[in-house]
């Protein structure tokens, strides 16, 4: 597996081409914004009408990242699922294949604004939770302490590649903070120049792109030249 090694608050933190977070030192696997049943709440509800294997897409990805780094902890940072109650929605296979992956793993749901946590599910439910220098929550706050990790933004960033502008999701981290991006299937973003985005992160800060072979760029914070 290609992984991009980085250091965040002096911890040597591996980015991962799904777009997961692995902590070697502490056995620990971080995703974010799973979003799983996100097709079910579309045809549920009248939304747009969604591939129905998005769930099933995401649960393999995250079984093949388990694999890979043999992570024994796993943090979900919130909107695990995209309604509140849905995961009572999802096909029984799909169920079946998120509690087979939970055991024999601490795990851990962290809410999100979506839903407060699977709460019929196995596992922890918190609202944020504190590992040595790092502090996991869904949303990125102001005025937080370094160490800060977080979800909820769905970062992406442009990269000018030989004259075609390449759009990948990505993580973004400063001295202070890091935002993952999301690792559910058809979950879409928000570009890194995005006010919301470039408020919350300082001018040095980076992005790292997800895909086959994730990349270190300087953050985004301009909109591209159309």
């Amino acid at each position: 597996m290609n992984t991009l090694e980085f250091s965040f608050r002096s911890e040597i933190l591996h980015a991962l081409p799904s777009g997961a977070l692995f902590w070697p030192a502490q056995k620990l696997l971080v995703v974010s914004d799973l979003h799983l049943g996100k097709s079910a709440r579309a045809a549920r509800f009248g939304g747009a009408q969604l591939p129905p294997y998005e769930t099933t897409e995401t649960l393999t990805r995250l079984s093949s990242d388990l694999d890979a780094t043999k992570a024994r902890r796993v943090i979900c940072l919130g909107d695990s699922f995209d309604a509140p109650t849905l995961q009572t929605a999802l096909p029984e296979a799909d169920l079946l294949t998120l509690t087979t992956l939970q055991a024999g793993l601490d795990w851990v749901w962290i809410e999100g604004n979506h839903d407060p946590g699977p709460v019929q599910l196995g596992g922890t439910h918190r609202r944020s939770l504190t590992i040595g220098p790092l502090t996991f929550r869904h949303i990125a706050e102001p005025e937080s302490s370094p160490g800060e990790v977080t979800g909820h933004y769905h970062p992406k960033a442009t990269l000018s590649l030989r004259g075609r502008a390449l759009i990948r999701p990505c993580f973004l981290f400063d001295d202070t903070r890091l935002i993952l991006p999301a690792y559910g299937a058809f979950t879409g973003g928000l570009h890194s120049h995005d006010p919301a985005l470039t408020r919350l992160m300082s001018p040095g800060a980076q992005a790292i792109l997800t895909g086959p072979r994730p990349c270190k760029i300087p953050m985004p914070g301009i909109a591209p030249l159309s």
